[in-house]
């Protein structure tokens, strides 16, 4: 899963814009211009129109940056979602995937493995910004020792509180739960309040419950599978303690509410309105509440992933189609260093021009950079915050003890099978835990001996 204003939804398909210049074909290899001497890209993840701020912000930008670049033609395709899990293979094979394509994180290495991703290693020192980004991202998109892809954004999840309810119930605002048998503790003194209240929420539908579980069995410090991807390892102790602690809140404690089978959009809505105390997420969520669901900044606030051991990392960035001509990726290389890779300015870092036009500034992520270039990016974002920046420092000083770990290969199909195991624990009452992790383990095994 990507974090969720651009989540992985399962409708809509990424598809040629009407900007295109051939009737078929995204990505040509062709890095001339109709004869004019310039290079031709396509671009995907245009934002959509209805997202009417990020669709002027992106065309701006890249209107500016040809401007700056008159020998670089940039075609944008734009399409939401920005990738569409059950048409993204295909249109690899196709021949339909631009020349500089989006992916999330989990993308990368099937990517590569079958043969559709350009090598980008001889190219990177046309790219300035390269080594400024944080090196377990950058790892993310290395492959046997060979860079094949740029990470654009990354996140992580936390918890995510409504300090009101907290203050209501007698909690310290200021001071989010740290451990699994604190936030059970807080959600059965928030639930308490009644009227509806429920003190913590989570997902067990459309694959949404699984990529949780993950989440949730990393910060016990387990895993979904080995190390080396071969292994099904959600049979542990610390799988166990996930469902239980799971089961006891909902039938124990009565802390979860009745309503299960819950999506992202219900949950939300329930953090919107003022009816919850918890759930789990990345500080993306945030201005989500706020815009959409109903939610006040100065109420929600961001702690660390409960458990102290890990915690799930996610993100995206842009692979370039094998049949690129070098000319083509380092104009690719080119357009993401102005676009994204640029601390303060750009797409996603003119933090000035995003709080003109009242967008949030100050979410503790995505934080792409480190050194110089973190730092300066960090500056810039402080002196143009319109959030409550406060609210999220918890998030951030936890956060450094935590391994930031990716999500398991074959995700999606891994996340089909836990979202059972979850619902079943949350829609029964005498759901038998241990058979659950058993039969989940032997399908996941499965699904790793596929490949």
């Amino acid at each position: 899963m990507s974090s969720t204003g651009f989540r992985r939804a399962l409708v809509a398909t990424a598809v040629c814009s009407s900007l295109a210049l051939s009737a078929s074909a995204c990505g040509s290899g062709d890095d001339d211009d109709a004869g004019s001497g310039k290079t031709r890209i396509t671009v995907n993840c245009e934002p959509p129109k209805s997202a009417k701020v990020d669709r002027s912000f992106f065309d701006q930008d890249t209107a500016d940056f040809g401007k700056k670049n008159p020998d670089i033609d940039v075609v944008m395709h734009d399409a939401f979602p920005c990738q569409d899990p059950k048409t993204f293979d295909a249109k690899l094979a196709g021949g339909q995937m631009e020349d500089v394509f989006y992916t999330y994180f989990t993308d990368a290495k099937h990517v590569v493995d079958i043969n559709q991703a350009a090598d980008l290693t001889p190219y990177l020192k046309d790219l300035k910004s390269y080594d400024t980004i944080q090196k377990q991202l950058r790892d993310i998109y290395t492959v046997d020792g060979k860079v094949y892809g740029i990470p654009r954004t990354g996140y992580s999840m936390g918890l995510i509180y409504n300090r009101a309810l907290f203050q209501k119930a007698g909690l310290d605002p200021d001071k989010p739960p740290t451990t699994w048998e604190e936030v059970r503790a807080d959600a059965k003194k928030i639930a308490a309040l009644g009227n509806g209240t429920v003190g913590y929420a989570d997902y067990s539908a459309q694959n949404q419950g699984g990529w949780h579980f993950t989440a949730e069995l990393y910060s016990q410090g387990g895993d979904v599978v080995s190390a080396d991807g071969k292994t099904a390892t959600v049979d542990t102790p610390q799988g166990h303690a996930v469902l239980q602690n799971l089961h006891d809140m909902r039938w124990t404690d009565n802390s979860m509410g009745s309503k299960q089978l819950l999506i992202i959009n219900d949950v939300q809505q329930m953090m919107g309105s003022g009816k919850l105390g918890m759930y789990l997420s990345a500080p993306d969520n945030i201005p989500i509440l706020v815009k959409e669901k109903g939610g006040n900044y100065k109420d929600l606030a961001l702690g660390p992933m409960p458990g102290g051991q890990g915690t799930l990392i996610g993100g995206d960035g842009y692979m370039f189609n094998k049949k690129d001509t070098p000319a083509q990726i380092k104009a690719g290389l080119k357009w993401l260093d102005s676009m994204f890779l640029t601390p303060g300015d750009g797409f996603l870092g003119d933090y000035a021009r995003a709080k003109k036009n009242n967008a949030p500034v100050g979410l503790p992520e995505p934080r792409l950079f480190t050194g110089a270039a973190d730092a300066k990016d960090q500056e810039v974002k402080k002196a143009n915050a319109n959030v409550p920046v406060e609210n999220y420092q918890a998030f951030l000083d936890g956060n450094q003890s935590l391994q930031m770990k990716i999500e398991p290969p074959n995700a999606q199909q891994i996340y089909s099978v836990l979202d059972g195991t979850v619902s079943a624990v949350l829609t029964k009452k005498d759901a038998d835990i241990d058979q659950l992790l058993k039969d989940a383990n032997e399908k996941i095994a499965g699904i790793l001996a596929r490949g």
